[in-house]
């Protein structure tokens, strides 16, 4: 204790001592005077310009100017440029229209799902996060993903693209054995591609490209197209094969949240939308009609296209994991 004290002491002397050595303003020597001599000449006065002078150009620069302006207006018009209206630049890119007649019935489904959304899947997909780790909640897609690759096989099938069928089915296949269920994703790492298809594709591949579009509830973006692919898609449906209720509700269940989770990404856009309906009824079929027209045109390479479209793992509802009424006959 005493070293302690020793030490500060001389530690706050040594600071003390600094300070005192060194220089204050007042011990500076002061600056000589400067003295103006009062006596010196003064500069006789400018003479006075005459304003007229002051922008006109000279006889010999006149007939340059003039040459300039007849140059300049033979290149670009005599009016004043507008960068708007200049008839050299390309016609602004059109986006095609959104083929909605039945835009004010899909407006309060809309709404209503978003209701449903805020209330309910949101909170859900959140607490889903923040519960569940990440590589956790990967497996989990991965699951669900794999389970889905038979019914992509079947629709690639009757798409008439059987080397496409060969390649989800071996990844079926890899993933299946080698990566436990599904829960890993073995074949991605040997680079093969994870595509996504389904029944209205295979409508819009044989020729049903334009339709309308309708909102379900639930459900949520669809077209007419896409309503009657869902009927095609779940017979298919490896979880409705399922027939513990309480197994197979749970299953559809985990996998509403766990595509909840993958759009919370997308909340901060919508929220700032101007008109959130819109904004994902046109995303939906830019992307929808992406996904029909690539495969039957061939004209597009993925170098291309913007990040967001190549992305095969687009979540939305899928037909499997909305729980609905199992229809049998009886008598």
């Amino acid at each position: 204790m005493n070293l302690f004290r020793f030490s500060t002491v001389v530690l706050l002397a040594a600071l003390a001592s600094a300070c005192a050595s060194a220089p204050t303003p007042s011990a500076t020597a002061p600056a000589d005077a400067v003295v103006v001599d009062s006596t010196a000449a003064t500069l006789p006065p400018e003479p006075p310009i005459d304003p007229a002078t002051i922008d006109a150009p000279s006889p010999a620069d006149a007939g340059t100017v003039s040459a300039a302006e007849d140059d300049f207006a033979e290149i670009y018009g005599s009016g004043a440029y507008d960068p708007v209206a200049d008839p050299t630049l390309p016609a602004p890119a059109q986006a095609p229209a959104s083929y909605d007649p039945w835009e004010k019935f899909n407006r309060k489904v809309h709404t209503f799902n978003n209701a449903v959304d805020r209330a309910v899947a949101r909170p859900l997909a959140r607490v889903y996060v923040a519960a569940i780790p990440r590589p956790v909640r990967l497996g989990v897609g991965n699951f669900f993903d794999n389970l889905r690759q038979p019914l992509t096989m079947v629709n690639q099938l009757l798409q008439g693209r059987p080397r496409d069928a060969t390649q989800t089915f071996g990844r079926f296949v890899l993933n299946s054995t080698v990566g436990i269920g599904g829960i890993f994703d073995p074949a991605s790492d040997l680079k093969m591609k994870r595509r996504s298809e389904d029944f209205g594709q295979t409508l819009g591949t044989w020729g049903w490209k334009r339709s309308r579009y309708v909102e379900l509830p639930f459900f949520g973006p669809r077209t007419v197209r896409d309503v009657l692919g869902l009927a095609g898609d779940m017979p298919l449906s490896p979880v409705r094969q399922i027939e513990d209720d309480k197994l197979r509700i749970f299953l559809q269940g985990l996998n509403l949240v766990d595509t909840r989770a993958q759009l919370l990404s997308l909340d901060s856009l919508r929220e700032g939308a101007v008109d959130d309906y819109a904004l994902v009824r046109d995303s939906w079929l830019q992307r929808r009609n992406y996904q029909i027209e690539s495969h039957r045109t061939q004209k597009q390479t993925e170098e291309e296209l913007p990040e967001y479209l190549q992305d095969e793992n687009n979540p939305t509802v899928p037909a499997d994991a909305m729980p609905m009424p199992e229809i049998s006959g009886g008598g």
